[in-house]
């Protein structure tokens, strides 16, 4: 993965070519004091690759920010660039994996190597009390990492689907989401109605606990 991210890094998009790509890895983004945590795929590779924030540069995140704000967790509906002044309320963005892997298809083996970053990031958002999980490679990252983390003895009969909820006994509870890939979005599998119900719920659920 860091070869690809380097060889994207330098080689760029034409519409980008004129820009500095991060190119490393990104890190989460967002409110240190959340109460609900995103977790994605891994970064975009002309995406969150080139401009070092999660969902920013690309379709996803055009997809996913005005959403965002209408339900009341980003100060804008839109995001260019780490500098663009959006700004996170009660909300973290983090992903599985931290590079951008070759055609969006991390490696067991990458997955494991980026695991601990999560569980980190997981224990140090101490008013946490959901994960939207977007994708099943994201729902079942979040799973292994309870279940490695010892939260979970198993994951027992928890299956990805648009829309499912999870109560887990610490507290947390998991909602899972189709990721906001342009393949998702475009096809209509995933709309922005879709898209509002999950976040709706996620602040209903953070403001009840």
């Amino acid at each position: 993965m860091r070869e690809y991210c380097t060889e994207i890094a330098a080689t760029k998009r034409r519409a980008y070519a004129d820009q500095d790509y991060w190119g490393r890895p990104v890190p989460s983004f967002g409110d240190p004091e959340a109460r609900v945590l995103i977790v994605g795929l891994a970064p975009g590779a002309h995406g969150s690759n080139r401009t070092g924030r999660p969902f920013t540069g690309d379709g996803s995140g055009n997809f996913l920010y005005p959403v965002l704000y209408k339900t009341g967790f980003a100060s804008q509906p839109s995001a260019t660039d780490r500098n663009d002044g959006l700004k996170l309320r009660d909300m973290h963005i983090t992903s599985v994996v931290r590079c951008a892997p070759p055609g969006n298809k991390p490696l067991p083996s990458e997955l494991a190597n980026c695991a601990p970053y999560l569980d980190e990031e997981i224990a140090a958002l101490e008013n946490l009390r959901v994960i939207v999980c977007l994708g099943k490679i994201g729902f079942d990252g979040v799973l292994q990492h309870f279940v490695r983390t010892g939260l979970l003895m198993r994951r027992g009969e928890m299956n990805f689907a648009h829309g499912a909820e999870y109560k887990l006994p610490h507290g947390l509870t998991l909602l899972a989401s189709y990721h906001p890939s342009l393949q998702n979005t475009n096809t209509g599998k995933l709309t922005e109605a879709m898209f509002v119900k999950i976040f709706e719920r996620a602040r209903q659920i953070a403001r009840t606990k």
